[in-house]
Order: C-alpha cells, then sequence, then structure tokens
C-alpha cells in the first residue's frame, strides 16, 4: 500500500482577463504572485500562479485565463469551493477589507466549529477564509494593507459538490484521510500536515446542483506526495482500483498524473519536488515569464500574443 496522500497541493481555476485576475489575487486577497508560465498544452494563455511568500504545497490557487470563455455556474461533480487558512481572530479583519473592495460576502457562519467567510471573487468562484490553528509558524506575503497577523497562509481545503457522496468518501479513505465530521449531507474528510494547510475536504451531497463549466470554474484538485516514487505507487494502485490515470506529466514544478474520482471531480497528484525555486530564486519568484524548455523556441512569439499583466 503506497504512504497517504499527505494533503492538497494546489487548486486550478478557470479566469477571464488575467488583468482582472492578478488585481484581485494580489491586492484584495494579498497573496504573492509566484509564477508567471503558460499552459503547457495552449502557450498562448497564461498559467498564473498565487501563493504564500514561500509558494510552499498547499498554498497554490492556480488559473488558466482564457479570455473568450463563458461564465461558469457551480456544478454537481465539481471542486466548488477553495478555502483559505487565516490566523485565529483575524475575520472581523477581512470582513472589513473585504468591503473596502466592494466584494460581496456572502455569509459568515461557524461550520465543524469553524468560524468562516464566505464570499466570490472577481470572477463569481465562492471562496471561504476560515480561522484555522497551527498556521502561525507559515509565512505569508507581505501585502499593502494587510497586517500579517491577519493574512492568508495558504488553503484550509475545499469543497467537493456531488450526486452522492459513498464512493468519493471511500477514495479519500484509501488515500489514508480520515472522517471527522459530518451533518445530513456533508462529510468532513482531513489529514494532518507538515505545514497545516490543505487538510480538509468537505463532500456536500448536492444532486440537483446544474450548472456549466467556465470563468469561475475549478478545473481541477490536485493532491500531495513527496516524490517521483510514491507518485508512481499511487499510479499503479490507481489502476488496481480500476481508474485511468494519465501518465506522468512534467509540469516543470512538479510532476502529474490526472483521473476522474467516482463523483466526477478531476483529481491530480502532484509532487512536492522540485518546486517553484526551480527556475528562479526564492525572492524574484513571478518577477519573469518561465517557460518550459520545449516551448523556448516559440518565445519571442509567445511574448507578443499575451496580454500584459
Amino acid at each position: 500500500m503506497p504512504s497517504p496522500i499527505k494533503g492538497i497541493h494546489h487548486i486550478t481555476a478557470v479566469s477571464g482577463p488575467p488583468k482582472e485576475n492578478y488585481d484581485f489575487y494580489t491586492k484584495v486577497l494579498g497573496l504573492r504572485f509566484t509564477k508567471k508560465t503558460v499552459n503547457f498544452d495552449d502557450p498562448f494563455t497564461y498559467h498564473l500562479y498565487y501563493g504564500n511568500y514561500e509558494a510552499t504545497p498547499g498554498s497554490s490557487i492556480t488559473f488558466f485565463p482564457w479570455q473568450g470563455v463563458v461564465q461558469g455556474s457551480p456544478n454537481t461533480g465539481e471542486t466548488t469551493v477553495t478555502a483559505y487558512a487565516v490566523p485565529k481572530g483575524s475575520i472581523e479583519f477581512w470582513k472589513g477589507h473585504l468591503k473596502k473592495h466592494e466584494v460581496e460576502i456572502l455569509s459568515e457562519e461557524s461550520v465543524f466549529d469553524d468560524t468562516r467567510l464566505l464570499f466570490k471573487d472577481v470572477e463569481g468562484m465562492k471562496n471561504e477564509l476560515v480561522e484555522s490553528d497551527g498556521i502561525d509558524k507559515v509565512k505569508p506575503n507581505p501585502a499593502d494593507r494587510i497586517d500579517e497577523s491577519a493574512a492568508i497562509r495558504g488553503f484550509y481545503g475545499a469543497t467537493l459538490s456531488l450526486n452522492d457522496t459513498g464512493r468519493t468518501a471511500e477514495l479519500l479513505s484509501e488515500f489514508g484521510w480520515k472522517k471527522s465530521a459530518e451533518t445530513e449531507d456533508t462529510l468532513r474528510y482531513t489529514i494532518d500536515t507538515d505545514n497545516n494547510l490543505g487538510t480538509t475536504v468537505d463532500l456536500e451531497q448536492e444532486p440537483g446542483l446544474s450548472g456549466r463549466f467556465g470563468r469561475g470554474s475549478i478545473h481541477h484538485i490536485a493532491f500531495r506526495v513527496p516524490d517521483d516514487e510514491t507518485q508512481l505507487d499511487w499510479r499503479e494502485k490507481l489502476q488496481e482500483m480500476g481508474f485511468q490515470p494519465t501518465p506522468v506529466q512534467n509540469r516543470m514544478y512538479f510532476r502529474s498524473i490526472y483521473f476522474r474520482e467516482p463523483g466526477g471531480v478531476l483529481f491530480e497528484i502532484a509532487t512536492d519536488i522540485p518546486g517553484f525555486t526551480h527556475d528562479e530564486p526564492l525572492e524574484s519568484l513571478g518577477s519573469e515569464l518561465k517557460l518550459p524548455p520545449w516551448h523556448e523556441k516559440h518565445r519571442d512569439e509567445i511574448e507578443r500574443k499575451l496580454p500584459d499583466l
């Protein structure tokens, strides 16, 4: 049996114009812009990464900004909410901060003893801020008008909307995650991680949810493994379980395999290595357009066609 899958690695979504996306995640949420690269399968489209200061696994929200994409809406068989971990006692700050930036707050509530603030980003994607223990040692990104005592440290977790939670719950159990709480229509699965980030997945049974994929939709959710050997062990295990994982894909900052879990959500298993400092130093992450070697010969054309940030 492979070793447990230790938390969420990153979450990737679809946005509209890249400048609007960049402004929201850096200026409103205060995340660090950690990588400016391209969609490796569509190199004339950006792939933008944001996270905490050190771009640690469990902190990276990434976007494909497809400018002509239709507006999406939450749909059964997708990841529908991204939750960020903030320090205890910081929700009051965030309520005022979001209002100053004219961000509509959808709700403030306590769920499974968590204090959480639900809002939509500029694309209409649902996000939560959740007060969390054990994250104070994670280095946040220094940001204007956001005190370090309130800054986002990385992911708290995510919500998957499903017709039936049963088989997805079984898969998370295989991953090594434990059911830690439940309500009539929601199962919570958690796991311990080295940095207390990306430790929670909520499975919501929402069979009547009928939306469409587009701007503001989450494309996939990626889970962490430490290295290539563990990833290959999981690829073999998934095949034995009847799934059809892709061959290993080189994403430069991690290696990836993808598969559809039983509820239809696109899952990725990504390695922690080599990390985001693979091609630029920590101090200057996100400062230059980075291309994989196989696209370097097209750099001039790619840079001409990419919109300004």
